[in-house]
């Protein structure tokens, strides 16, 4: 791994009262109209999971959930009042086809709340992927995804490995959530940071078998594990405590697979995933015109929702968004789900340009998308300065800042770039006036609001 350079932050004074102007920003930028845009109401179809309302008086029984007795789980009684249900229950109840969840939302406190300090019965390590992954689940029968810190805060990925080979980290899975929602999508699931006990809250309480039979003391006395999976899941590469701490990220599960089945698309600009074949798209510049032409992209905001996509990920250095997930019970007409971040945030000093490609191939993006990433450049909304204030709301901000500055820097850097692309399509499109408008209109509902310049 490489080494960055992070500027020391000795004066803690000036550091706090520059983490309180950020936050001042970060409020001013989620109460601007651009993040207030008035919507109507959702449609009883539109929403992913429902509770029925009314039932007859032979049917209440089954209205509430009353758990079994099990050790470690609380008894609960649940109800449809949603003042009865815990705050991963209110979460999964508040997906719609646009939006994972609301853009003032009074649950995402407490839920992220429940990640960070909620007690672990049970810990499983996940089936499927390729890096380690642990199923975590609390008293209250929420479930969570764990990921384990695999490198160190100022290391960047080595220049000499693939996209395919990186390690999936921690702060990654954090940062994206963040970033997700300064960027106004709301399509990642909440994530939070938390030290766990890697003894009493993974060793002690698994009764995964597998996972058991990994766990080994260091030299110097440190618990570790490496679990099974295709990459990184052996002694060399164990994950370890300090002495016993273990850093990590924790996601709230999406609804189960029975209740709210998801379909999974291939990306049209997947990469080749080898080190000697290019993909198609990287050949053949007019690539875009054939993927137009192609359901789901033909119609609706598919395309438009994969360019947001494709902006999230450029701007932390995503390359390994092969595929990506949808709710099948909205269709082709709902949003995509920005799950697997954990590759993102690997290299600050380098930009990927090729991630961008199917903006500059396609020349089309939302101009709501477009109007607040011109907002995200102004010195009172700065990115990088937002960034960093929410990123300070999350519990392992107090063990260090959860990205080095240059990756925040980076940050405004690719903002510019993604802005000069649009820029270029708009200059494009009035040289070639072929009638194709480089925006998709979806601010019908505001007035006089700046534009970017270019």
């Amino acid at each position: 791994m490489v080494k960055s350079h992070v500027r020391p932050l000795s004066d803690k004074g000036g550091k706090n009262a520059s983490i309180e102007s950020d936050l001042l920003k970060l409020e001013a930028l989620f109460g601007h109209p651009l993040y207030n845009m008035p919507s109507p109401p959702v449609p009883e179809e539109d929403w992913l999971l429902r509770v029925k309302p009314k039932v007859k008086a032979s049917e209440r029984s089954s209205q509430r959930w009353v758990s079994a007795s099990q050790d470690g789980y609380e008894d609960v009684h649940w109800n449809s009042s949603s003042s009865s249900h815990p705050p991963w229950l209110r979460f999964h109840l508040g997906i719609s086809r646009w939006q994972l969840y609301p853009h003032h939302d009074p649950n995402m406190e407490p839920l992220t709340q429940q990640l960070a300090t909620h007690r672990i019965v049970s810990t499983v390590q996940k089936s499927g992927g390729t890096q380690l992954k642990l199923v975590m689940s609390f008293p209250n029968y929420g479930q969570a995804m764990f990921k384990p810190m695999k490198q160190e805060r100022d290391e960047e990925t080595n220049y000499n490995l693939y996209y395919f080979s990186d390690f999936e980290r921690h702060n990654a899975e954090i940062a994206a959530f963040h970033l997700d929602r300064i960027l106004g999508y709301r399509r990642i699931p909440p994530v939070a940071g938390r030290l766990v006990d890697v003894v009493k809250e993974i060793k002690d309480i698994t009764t995964d078998r597998k996972l058991a039979r990994t766990f080994f003391a260091s030299p110097v006395g440190n618990e570790c594990f490496y679990g099974q999976c295709s990459y990184y899941c052996s002694t060399e590469h164990a994950v370890c405590g300090r002495p016993r701490d273990l850093e990590g990220s924790l996601a709230v599960m999406l609804p189960d697979l029975s209740l709210a089945r998801r379909r999974t698309w291939r990306s049209p600009w997947r990469r080749s995933y080898s080190r000697s074949k290019l993909a198609k798209w990287e050949t053949e510049p007019e690539y875009c015109s054939t993927v137009k032409k192609t359901p789901p992209y033909d119609k609706g905001t598919r395309l438009v929702d994969f360019i947001d996509m494709v902006i999230l990920d450029f701007l932390m250095s995503n390359m390994d968004r092969h595929h990506y997930e949808t709710f099948e019970k909205f269709g082709n007409n709902t949003f995509l789900l920005h799950l697997d971040n954990g590759r993102a945030f690997g290299r600050h000093s380098k930009d990927e340009p090729s991630i961008l490609t199917p903006l500059k191939q396609c020349c089309r993006i939302r101009r709501s998308t477009w109007l607040r990433l011109g907002l995200l450049t102004l010195p009172q909304y700065r990115l990088s300065d937002v960034m960093r204030a929410s990123l300070s709301r999350d519990p392992l901000h107090k063990v260090a800042p959860l990205l080095a500055e240059p990756h925040l820097t980076a940050l405004d850097r690719r903002l510019k770039t993604v802005l000069g692309t649009v820029s270029r399509c708009q200059k494009e499109q009035k040289r070639n006036d072929n009638g194709e408008d480089v925006f998709y209109e979806d601010t019908a509902s505001l007035k006089d609001v700046a534009t970017p310049s270019g």
